[in-house]
């Protein structure tokens, strides 16, 4: 790294996903008062909610609603209804 480029507080960092317990480590300049140790060598922590290990987009757990589907089979079905109401 060069000097003078990245702040003097960049550093490994790990981060934890609280939902499923998934951890990494990167480099960042995060501030947290928390730390944890793995294979020996203490890190400071930093907790997230949700990562790319338990989003339902990147896990393929999300599932997709045809709004519009739903809309032309509400119409169809009430279309006679609908057509009553309007003489």
């Amino acid at each position: 790294m060069k000097k003078g480029l990245h702040p003097e507080n960049y550093r490994e960092v790990v981060f934890k996903d609280m939902s499923n317990e998934d951890i990494f480590i990167t480099r960042s300049t995060v501030a947290t008062k928390e730390t944890i140790e793995i294979d020996g060598v203490t890190y400071p922590l930093v907790k997230l909610e949700i990562t790319n290990t338990s989003h339902p987009f990147f896990t393929g757990k999300q599932k997709l609603v045809d709004t519009a589907g739903r809309v032309d089979k509400f119409m169809s079905r009430y279309a006679k209804h609908m057509e009553g109401k309007k003489k």
